[in-house]
């Protein structure tokens, strides 16, 4: 089978205004995927959302041009979070959705991301067959004078998806008395996260929320969650919220400031679900990355664990399969079937809020429900060629799983969107752990440097 040389494991990503994400494949990639999902007599339509990313003015149009040189019509949100992509692709009956973003990258980066008319991530086979079509040549996409599409703003994106995402909050609830921080990363969330929390009922304290084009996910956000900690303790918050840039994954923390991850969230979740009869599935679908003190907790619930590959569309996958609906990642991507065809940081952070609401207790009693084995992530740069095929490093990789046998894990993949290895271990002792990581990072990086 061919591999697909443009998109990576999360649509297509890389430095703005350099090979891949510039406006001429842009224009390209939009030809295609407009051909590709072009069936039938009806007029086609396509949606555009975008973060906050200075470059997002850059491949909007260029996506836009695309889309209407081969008879679609385009329908522009503006910034909006990934999963609200998803959700109005369905809602308005589109052949295709598009979100530009790059998630918790830098400013720098963007990507493109496209969803199906089932307001689902393409899978494998089908962004294949649009670099096959890229490859072949565009110009028998094209459409005639008189069917070129048109574009507009659809002005009430916003109000839309405010209020889908306040529907998945319990009804006869309400966040009425409490006082919740949110960092929205300066990203695409920067006015639906604080709206939905305050329309909810809370006090809502906001960072994160006067995006210049250049501060996305700048010391905020989910990958640098240090702020909302902080900001939770200083005003005595009940709860923090902090959202990537494209607002699909959140992480959170207590009233104490402690962090509370992806795996921490799933555990709560699923917990809360199986005792009002609604989880499905018989558990939930997480990644190899989550913590085998997650796996142990479900089995406690007399609930099962699938894991599956890194990439929040892998989850998604096995969760469609198998008649899962609750998914996610340890990393805050958090997929509730019921509601999204993606991961919502915000609609996560909900559900945990109605367990809050429900208890009555403290965020730090309700969303600790399990103490993580000791677990290292390393991340190892890599230039040119691929540290993981020589042979120096195979033969490191099999001496520390063969020391770690039986006793933890060790997990070594390829970022998807970054060249970087990334190796992770986990175990009971965790001096074990360290040396695990350090010897099999020490090697990689040898590798790199010959």
């Amino acid at each position: 089978m061919m591999t697909r040389k443009l998109f990576g494991t999360d649509g297509v990503r890389g430095t703005a205004n350099s090979e891949p994400i510039t406006a001429e494949t842009a224009l390209k990639l939009a030809m295609a995927a407009g051909a590709q999902f072009t069936c039938g007599a009806h007029r086609h339509k396509v949606v555009i959302g975008k973060d906050t990313r200075l470059s997002g003015y850059l491949l909007e149009p260029a996506l836009t041009a695309g889309f209407i040189s081969v008879g679609m019509d385009v329908v522009l949100l503006g910034p909006l979070p990934t999963p609200a992509v998803g959700m109005l692709t369905r809602s308005l009956r589109a052949d295709l959705g598009v979100m530009i973003s790059a998630s918790h990258n830098p400013f720098q980066d963007n990507g493109i991301k496209l969803f199906g008319p089932d307001g689902f991530k393409l899978s494998d086979e089908v962004e294949l067959e649009i670099e096959r079509r890229i490859d072949n040549g565009l110009s028998d996409a094209r459409a005639q004078p008189q069917q070129l599409g048109r574009a507009r703003r659809l002005d009430d994106a916003l109000g839309r998806y405010i209020e889908f995402v306040k529907a998945s909050f319990p009804r006869g609830l309400s966040l009425e008395g409490l006082k919740v921080v949110v960092d929205c990363a300066n990203g695409a969330a920067y006015r639906v996260a604080p709206t939905v929390l305050y329309e909810l009922g809370a006090e809502v304290v906001a960072l994160g929320v006067e995006p210049n084009g250049l501060n996305i996910n700048r010391d905020c956000g989910a990958t640098a969650p240090e702020a909302m900690c902080r900001a939770v303790v200083e005003q005595g918050a009940a709860l923090g919220i902090a959202l990537d840039g494209d607002a699909d994954r959140a992480i959170l923390a207590d009233e104490t400031g402690q962090v509370i991850d992806g795996d921490q969230l799933m555990a709560l979740i699923a917990r809360s679900w199986l005792q009002e009869g609604r989880l499905a599935g018989g558990g939930l679908v997480t990644t190899v990355m989550s913590n085998l003190g997650l796996e142990r907790f479900v089995n406690t619930l007399g609930i099962g664990l699938e894991r599956t590959p890194v990439g929040d569309r892998y989850v998604v996958e096995r969760m469609r399969r198998d008649g899962y609906n609750v998914g996610g990642e340890q990393s805050g991507h958090i997929v509730l079937s019921d509601f999204t065809t993606t991961g919502d940081g915000l609609i996560a952070a909900l559900q945990v809020l109605a367990a809050l609401v429900v208890s009555g207790k403290p965020a730090s009693s309700v969303t600790h429900c399990f103490d993580p084995l000791p677990q290292l992530l390393h991340n190892v740069r890599f230039h040119g060629g691929y540290p993981l095929e020589e042979a120096s490093v195979k033969e490191t990789i099999a001496e520390v799983e063969a020391k770690l046998n039986g006793r933890g894990r060790l997990v070594i993949r390829k970022s998807g969107t970054e060249p970087l290895i990334r190796v992770m271990a986990e175990a009971e002792d965790e001096a074990l752990v360290q040396e695990a990581v350090e010897t099999v990072a020490a090697s990689i990086s040898a590798a790199t440097a010959n």
